[in-house]
């Protein structure tokens, strides 16, 4: 089993037309991805790689039977895109771009959450990957196989580096849940969607510096996680004041450092690695030990 994507996924690309969209397209078919139909307003009617393009995501829903779209449109179009995409019911909307104002994520968020009917990852974010089965966004999907392990995270590229330094084992789903200030789906969604899903054994969770949402995810690992976790937080050397690398990743005093993550976390049993290594380390000896 996975969560949230699996082998029956029938995904939509928003923006497939465009430089981004096509050749993510291309990476996600490669990969075994079902990839039924791209999404581009003017262009209905056209066919890239054998994949039909309609000019309404309710129109390829019904044509097609979609049931994820993954966005890939500019930022000034995404809330757009997102609420159109949440209008058709589509169960997960990726949002994989970069640079939307945050008041665009706020209401689009909202829009879905009034719905009830689409759950968002994202947005900046690389995506979901269950290997073997499906792969929605930007994950590359040759660099590990199907295992016992769950991992979300907010970096895109730690996702990538921790797949592949746990490769030996494997993934049931990964989760790049993003790292703006604002974002769909949590750590706390993807604790709970992994504490539920027989397929995995154990978790990876991987942080940054800036707000709380590692301390939350801790309290909620300590009341209704019962599979062992490990964590990495990244900035354990960033500078007091500077946003590093993503917009929420930003230090206040002594509030969302490195080190009080990791304390949090390891005050509720999360063995917490200093390094994206040491975290792979604890994860193989939990499970070959």
């Amino acid at each position: 089993m996975t969560i949230w994507l699996d082998a029956g996924s029938r995904i939509l690309v928003q923006g497939m037309t465009g430089s981004e969209g096509t050749k993510h397209t291309r990476r996600m078919v490669a990969s075994g991805a079902d990839v039924v139909a791209g999404v581009t307003p003017g262009k209905g009617g056209h066919v890239v790689d054998g994949i039909p393009v309609f000019g309404a995501v309710g129109e390829a829903v019904v044509a097609t039977g979609a049931n994820v779209s993954v966005v890939f449109v500019p930022p000034r179009f995404a809330q757009a895109a997102v609420e159109e995409a949440v209008d058709a019911k589509i169960p997960l909307c990726v949002v994989i771009t970069e640079g939307i104002p945050v008041h665009d994520t706020a209401k689009f968020f909202q829009y879905a959450q009034n719905a009830g009917s689409t759950r968002i990852i994202g947005p900046n974010c690389p995506g979901i990957i269950s290997p073997g089965q499906s792969n929605a966004g930007i994950i590359p999907a040759d660099i590990t196989g199907a295992g016992p392990i769950g991992l979300v995270s907010k970096s895109g590229t730690l996702t990538y580096q921790m797949m592949y330094e746990l490769n030996d084992i494997g993934f049931s789903t990964a989760v790049g849940i993003g790292g703006d200030p604002i974002i769909g789906t949590t750590h706390i969604d993807c604790l709970a969607a992994f504490e539920a899903d027989p397929a995995t054994e154990a978790i990876v969770m991987i942080g940054e510096i800036g707000g709380d949402a590692e301390e939350r995810a801790a309290a909620f690992i300590a009341e209704n996680v019962t599979k062992p976790v490990v964590g990495y937080v990244a900035g354990f050397t960033a500078p007091e004041g500077k946003t590093m690398g993503h917009a929420g990743a930003i230090v206040s005093g002594s509030a969302g450092t490195a080190v009080a993550k990791k304390d949090a976390l390891e005050a509720v049993g999360v063995k917490v690695g200093q390094t994206p290594s040491e975290a792979a380390r604890l994860m193989r000896s939990i499970l070959r030990g």
